[in-house]
C-alpha cells in the first residue's frame, strides 16, 4: 500500500554566522541579468533568492522524458511542458521564479501570455537524485503556499513517487509515497492509473 508520510525530514540547522556570506537575488535583479545576456538562465532558477543551477545527469533526463511521455498520455501534449517556470504566491514573488521539471497547465500552454498563476497549474513534478531534501522541503514550501493543488517527487534513488496534495498555510496536509510496485493517479486526471515503476529505466 501506499505509504503516508506524517512529517518531512529534520531541516538541516546552519550557522549562519561561520557560513558564508551570500547575496539574495530579487527577479527584478535577476531579469536584469537575463536582459544583458551575461549568464545562460536557461540553466537557472530563483527560489528565494537564491540562483540555482540546475544540473542533470543523463539519468534524470530519461525520468523527466518518461514522466513527460506518461502525462501527455493523459492531458495531451498541449498542457504538458518541461524546464517551465510558474508563479508562486505573492509573498513569495519578489524572491522566487521556480523552474519545475515538469509543469501541466489547465489548458493549453499556448494560450498563457504570462506566467501560469497557481490555479492555473494542475500538476508540477520534480526529479529528484542530490535534491530530494531540497525538493521535499524548500519546493514543497514554495509550492504549497502558492496553493499548487499537487505535486509529485519522483526519487531516483529509491523508485518512489511522493505524491503532496491539500495545501493548506504554506504546508502539504497530505504526503504519500508509493513504490515501483505501486501505482498513483493524477488529481485532475483520476482514470489513469500510473505505475511508478514505469516512470523509472530499469537500468537505474
Amino acid at each position: 500500500m501506499p505509504t503516508m508520510l506524517l512529517s518531512e525530514p529534520a531541516e538541516a540547522v546552519v550557522d549562519s554566522a561561520s557560513g558564508p556570506c551570500r547575496k539574495k537575488w530579487t527577479r527584478e535583479e535577476v531579469a536584469a541579468i537575463a536582459e544583458s545576456g551575461a549568464v545562460d538562465m536557461q540553466r537557472l532558477e530563483l527560489v528565494e533568492g537564491e540562483l540555482l543551477v540546475k544540473m542533470k545527469n543523463r539519468p534524470h533526463v530519461n525520468v523527466q522524458h518518461r514522466i513527460v511521455g506518461v502525462l501527455n498520455g493523459i492531458f495531451g501534449f498541449e498542457r504538458v511542458t518541461m524546464e517551465s517556470d510558474v508563479d508562486v504566491a505573492g509573498t513569495d514573488r519578489r524572491s522566487s521564479r521556480p523552474v519545475p521539471d515538469v509543469v501541466v497547465t489547465e489548458r493549453v500552454v499556448e494560450s498563457f501570455e504570462a506566467l501560469p498563476l497557481p490555479h492555473e497549474v494542475s500538476l508540477i513534478v520534480e526529479v529528484s537524485d542530490t535534491t530530494l531534501r531540497y525538493d521535499l522541503q524548500t519546493k514543497a514550501g514554495l509550492y504549497a503556499r502558492a496553493g499548487s493543488v499537487e505535486y509529485w517527487v519522483a526519487d531516483l534513488n529509491d523508485r518512489v513517487l511522493i505524491v503532496h496534495r491539500q495545501p493548506e498555510k504554506g504546508l502539504y496536509q497530505t504526503v504519500t509515497s508509493y513504490s515501483a510496485e505501486e501505482s498513483a493517479s493524477p488529481l485532475t486526471g483520476p482514470q489513469a492509473s500510473i505505475v511508478v515503476g514505469s516512470l523509472f529505466p530499469s537500468s537505474q
